[in-house]
């Protein structure tokens, strides 16, 4: 799908706000309300807009803790990959996870109510994981910035 200018104008106000109104668009993108909601519903159809979400603060809801992860697997195993992703993709406490090129095959970022909590979880993702060879852990001292906004 071809994105023109206004397309991405609306992407750059509902990265920030996604709450923004179709009048509030139809003012700072220069088109119709009516044009407005057809771009929004081709861009959802195609999935360029993939989700709309809440970001809550992790501290909010007890998840004091924030940890990337480089998670290096054993490569005898040809399932492996496919099978970590999988055991990823079910676990609450994985907010991203990245397969990544060089010394670590995935990337994480993980949340945790405690050193406790985070402790459960390496046991059950990381140790009873045979696949697993090496995973290293770097606790978040600061939030600096958190985004997924996209740079249009």
């Amino acid at each position: 799908m071809e994105l023109d200018n206004q397309d991405l104008k609306i992407l750059s106000i509902l990265q920030v706000d996604v709450k923004a109104s179709t009048e509030k668009l139809s003012e700072q993108v220069g088109l119709s309300s009516a044009s407005i909601q057809r771009r929004l519903k081709r861009l959802r159809e195609n999935n360029v807009i993939s989700a709309e979400v809440a970001i809550v603060s992790p501290k909010a809801v007890g998840q004091a803790m924030t940890f990337l992860i480089s998670v290096e697997l054993r490569r005898d195993n040809v399932n492996c990959f496919k099978d970590f992703k999988s055991k990823v993709k079910k676990s609450p406490r994985v907010q991203q996870c990245y397969y990544v090129t060089g010394e670590a095959d995935f990337i994480l970022i993980v949340t945790a109510k405690d050193m406790e909590d985070f402790d459960e979880f390496t046991q059950q993702m990381f140790f009873a994981d045979s696949d697993v060879l090496h995973f290293k852990t770097s606790v978040v001292m600061d939030r600096t910035k958190v985004s997924l906004a996209l740079s249009l």
